[in-house]
């Protein structure tokens, strides 16, 4: 999907109750689909854990494609209940050889997330529909002025956006429900019966 600056990625979450009520309604609005799909990401870090304290991320991505990822951070993300954040991303041929050349480099993996992924393209937007281990999600990504459309074509406010990325809303449940695990996988949540429904709305904005 098109940035609104190079580089830049503005975008927001809801949390859902419904997905096939989101899915019906962006059918019903004319939204264009591209299947459902599996991710399943590496995280890397350095030595002193120098990514993750500025803030930014390196993954690899494996989806069919594999890509390779870098974010950081934008002085913007947050206000006005939008996530902004300066994305570089490549395509590679080779997932195992491109971690191969990352540990090369002095990178070491240190996290695995997963999701399910389907995606839509609506009013210049790309709609996300997300199925993470510990619930469901949406992600809109575009023009600030085209989320706002977009969001309110599906009925939904400013009120419920949630900024945060997947992995901090995994790092608030890890601490407050005391998982036993660093990694954001299907297997590591088989069987839990928890309610993370309190700790989620924290997350989300007011207004």
């Amino acid at each position: 999907m098109k940035k609104n600056m190079k580089d830049i990625e503005v975008e927001v979450k809801y949390r859902l109750e419904s997905p096939d009520a989101v899915r019906q309604r962006l059918v019903a609005e004319g939204a264009e689909g591209f299947g459902r799909s599996f991710e399943s990401n590496t995280r890397y870090d350095n030595a002193d854990g120098g990514i993750t304290q500025a803030r930014c991320l390196l993954r690899l991505r494996k989806d069919g494609k594999t890509r390779l990822t870098h974010k950081s951070p934008h002085a913007d993300s947050g206000k006005g209940g939008f996530k902004i954040h300066r994305e570089l991303e490549v395509e590679v041929s080779d997932f195992d050889t491109m971690d191969n050349i990352l540990k090369a480099l002095g990178f070491q993996p240190v996290q695995i997330y997963e999701k399910w992924r389907e995606t839509f393209h609506l009013n210049g937007c790309e709609i996300c529909l997300d199925t993470l281990p510990f619930g469901e999600f949406m992600e809109i990504e575009g023009e600030k002025g085209w989320i706002d459309e977009v969001a309110e074509t599906l009925g939904l406010s400013r009120s419920g956006r949630i900024t945060a990325n997947y992995l901090s809303l995994f790092e608030a449940l890890r601490q407050e429900y005391a998982l036993p695990f660093t990694d954001l996988t299907f297997a590591n949540f088989q069987g839990r019966s928890d309610d993370f429904t309190a700790t989620l709305a924290r997350f989300e904005t007011e207004a």
